[in-house]
């Protein structure tokens, strides 16, 4: 039987790798590890790299091992989900992996200016209702620049031909760099070996998409500081679905 919610809000509670900063704490707790976590929790000058949105951490956890020389912080709001991976990385002794237990919105507070180098957002939610919500949306884009280094990249792993096509047009609208990009990431040639590897790692939403006959899409973008953002104004043809085995709700077909 897994641990229970509380057992595992215990566990993270003296876990030295988690910090957990919601809303209600951050009014009333400073943090100071904003612009020192290579010196003081990393105690290293390796570049940092953030996966927002986490779950369990499987991507946090995996590229912290193929990559001991790059530092991994997880950040996502559900401490239960995120206790997986947090003790898996204290089990096998992960120096460079953290993990930080906040709200999205708030990114911004616990970073200082070209302290983070990219970006990992994978399987995130789309968001097809609420624009502001998506996490390659104008409202983020503009927090991730306040704390990602000049030209810092970002990656999208996911799902949603919503999400993914959204995507698309924010970094065309924006002339943002595109680095690379694919509608099958799993089909498609031309990826070197390394990127391969890298990409292989397998959330457990993943393999239940693949398991559904769902093409998995992925791209990486630059977000240059003096980029101009502007949210596109284009109708997208929602997804058939809103989670594993959830139909969407809404009678519509597209959204903006």
């Amino acid at each position: 039987m897994s641990k229970g919610k509380l057992a595992k809000f215990a566990d993270m509670a003296k876990y030295e790798n988690v910090f957990q900063y919601p809303y209600s704490v951050m009014e009333h707790v400073p943090f100071d590890l904003t612009g020192s976590w290579r010196e003081k929790y990393f105690h290293n000058d390796n570049p940092i790299v953030l996966e927002l949105g986490c779950g369990k951490g499987e991507y946090t956890v995996g590229l912290a091992r193929m990559f001991p020389d790059v530092n991994f912080i997880g950040v996502d709001i559900k401490g239960a989900r995120m206790w997986t991976g947090a003790t898996q990385a204290l089990q096998e002794g992960l120096g460079n992996v953290a993990f930080l237990r906040t709200h999205i919105e708030i990114i911004d507070r616990f970073f200082a200016p070209g302290e983070v180098d990219e970006i990992w957002l994978t399987f995130s939610d789309p968001q097809m209702k609420n624009p502001r919500k998506r996490l390659t949306s104008t409202f983020f884009l503009e927090r991730y620049r306040r704390f990602l280094k000049e030209g810092g990249i970002i990656h999208l792993k996911t799902d949603s031909n919503f999400l993914f096509t959204y995507t698309t047009f924010m970094v065309e609208k924006c002339n943002l760099p595109l680095l690379f990009r694919t509608v099958d990431l799993y089909h498609t040639d031309g990826i070197d070996a390394d990127t391969r590897q890298i990409l292989s790692i397998h959330t457990y939403y993943e393999n239940m998409w693949i398991e559904r006959g769902i093409n998995i899409k992925y791209m990486k973008f630059r977000l240059p500081h003096d980029a101009s953002l502007v949210e596109p104004d284009v109708e997208i043809p929602l997804d058939e679905y809103r989670s594993y085995r959830r139909d969407k709700r809404s009678p519509l077909e597209k959204a903006k």
